[in-house]
């Protein structure tokens, strides 16, 4: 679960050696993160973004701004308010359906994760007004499973008998129960007025199974209307190794067929538990037959972005291929996976790389890259730099939600949203520009000042925290590892004993009534 913390998505597309100036746009007073852009499909100037941001004395709030000129004026941002005042927000995601209606996915809890819900509202005027919050599941729907985290909105524009349906996934959240995991589907059939009883995406023979507890599922509705989703799947009795399935509804959810995208060695995994390993669906608009899954992967030494496809709607799969065309097994991994289809069939992919830095590693600074393929070609362009320049490595990656990033692609335009903690502040950026490099507009989106925390050695085993409203300490080792935590009652100052951490560097997290703020700390 995405909870107080905000994190870096950065997106930005433009070729190799067009260098663009880039631009913050959205004005906050504390800090914004994990932004998602929706484009109109029947006006392309017309774009809405969702964000998690920081509201005073309402935790994380979803903020929404709109642009009918393509992104070079914002309506102020909106507040997207708790349906209960002590609930938090995240995980925000936006799509159109064929009539302009816009409609935005989120989840909504109590921090303590005694209630919450994932909620859909929707907007009739274009993002400007948002109606009431719809619950589609529920974190008590699935007893002890908690599946309220990560939903992704898809709506079907295909002109079919389920044009309209707006379709619902999500999975378990970090508290969930005992195994098995699932993911899982829901559906509205009346423009989001209510939504069906939810179901299990996964089935007898087709489970995600016990060892995943966070099975996502990433979907995708074809030019013909037919959803599909990959989720990932490790269960011996149906394959010795952990494998991708794609779950595949014709009938508008209410039956699924499942089919392997491809099985293999579990050595071959990102095991840095740091790395922001989400994969991807995408169903190409140009050809309902035609789907592109990307992923992470180090079976070439070291976390490299990889591509597979099928041309006959998942009954075969192609091998895979690198993306990425640093150095083999050069250390340098990638991560962060983001892509986008034209509607004339062309690919562009971005990811976060590190080609670039001294370090290996998670922790190391990092660029965006991407690469395009022409609806006319089989191979991915030479690698480009989308960042105008390297950004150093901040501590605040190491926690969750900067899991994906967001662009969207309409006739070799390429609009974007991202965030970065360049300058002290967790900032959203929006760009623009053309699928052959040339910069069309950049902005500002939001920009908001990331909180103090001051430390002091107190004594040899004692280190002094002050924050505004400390309510937690954490401390992580440099690949994620929690080795130390601790909850205490709200308070200004705190002081906490490390004699049990061996020496070495770590990031300390201090969890307050506002949020998450987090400092590298030498024991």
């Amino acid at each position: 679960m995405k909870t107080r913390i905000i994190f870096l998505f950065l997106v930005l597309m433009q070729l190799a050696n067009s260098q663009a100036q880039n631009q913050n746009i959205s004005n906050g007073l504390f800090f914004d993160g994990e932004p998602y852009l929706a484009v109109n499909p029947n006006n392309h100037q017309h774009m809405v973004v969702a964000w998690m941001g920081f509201v005073f004395q309402n935790k994380i709030m979803i903020k929404t701004r709109v642009s009918i000129d393509g992104g070079e004026n914002w309506s102020p941002a909106q507040n997207i308010f708790h349906v209960n005042n002590a609930y938090t927000s995240a995980d925000p995601s936006l799509a159109f359906d064929n009539s302009g209606n816009v409609y935005l996915s989120y989840i909504d809890y109590d921090p303590s994760f005694s209630s919450g819900a994932v909620y859909v509202r929707k907007s009739t005027d274009g993002g400007f007004n948002w109606g009431d919050a719809v619950v589609t599941i529920a974190y008590d729907s699935d007893p002890g499973r908690y599946p309220i985290d990560r939903p992704w909105i898809n709506i079907d524009r295909s002109g079919g008998p389920f044009d309209g349906y707006i379709y619902i996934t999500t999975m378990n959240a970090k508290a969930a129960g005992p195994p098995p995991y699932h993911p899982y589907f829901a559906k509205s059939i009346n423009q989001g007025e209510s939504f069906e009883p939810w179901r299990y995406i996964d089935t007898t023979g087709w489970l995600s199974g016990p060892f995943i507890s966070k099975p996502m599922p990433s979907p995708s509705v074809a030019a013909n209307g037919t959803f599909h989703c990959v989720y990932p799947s490790w269960v011996l009795s149906q394959n010795i190794l952990p494998q991708f399935i794609l779950a595949t509804t014709t009938d508008g959810g209410n039956s699924f067929t499942h089919q392997t995208v491809f099985a293999s060695s579990g050595s071959i995994a990102v095991t840095d538990t740091s790395a922001k390993k989400g994969y991807l669906l995408r169903a190409n608009p140009a050809n309902p037959e035609h789907l592109a899954f990307l992923y992470l992967s180090s079976e070439n030494g070291d976390a490299d972005v990889l591509f597979r496809e099928t041309l006959n709607s998942g009954e075969t799969w192609s091998e895979s291929l690198r993306i990425n065309d640093d150095p083999i097994g050069n250390g340098r991994m990638q991560d962060l996976v983001w892509a986008a289809f034209d509607t004339d069939g062309d690919l562009a992919v971005a990811w976060r790389d590190r080609r670039n830095s001294a370090d290996t590693g998670y922790a190391a600074s990092y660029e965006i890259y991407g690469a395009t393929r022409l609806k006319d070609s089989q191979l991915f362009s030479t690698n480009f730099r989308f960042s105008e320049a390297p950004i150093p490595f901040d501590d605040v990656l190491f926690g969750n939600g900067n899991d994906f990033m967001c662009i969207a692609l309409f006739n070799d335009t390429i609009s974007a949203v991202w965030g970065d903690t360049r300058n002290g502040k967790l900032n959203i950026w929006f760009q623009k520009s053309e699928l052959n490099g040339t910069l069309l507009s950049v902005k500002n989106l939001a920009g908001e000042k990331i909180p103090e925390v001051k430390i002091n050695k107190s004594g040899s085993d004692e280190i002094e925290i002050c924050a505004d409203g400390i309510t937690g300490i954490s401390i992580y080792d440099m690949n994620g590892r929690e080795v130390y935590s601790v909850k205490v009652a709200e308070r200004q100052l705190a002081v906490i004993n490390t004699a049990g951490i061996k020496s070495g560097a770590y990031l300390l997290r201090v969890l307050t009534r506002q949020g998450r703020i987090s400092a590298k700390v030498i024991l």
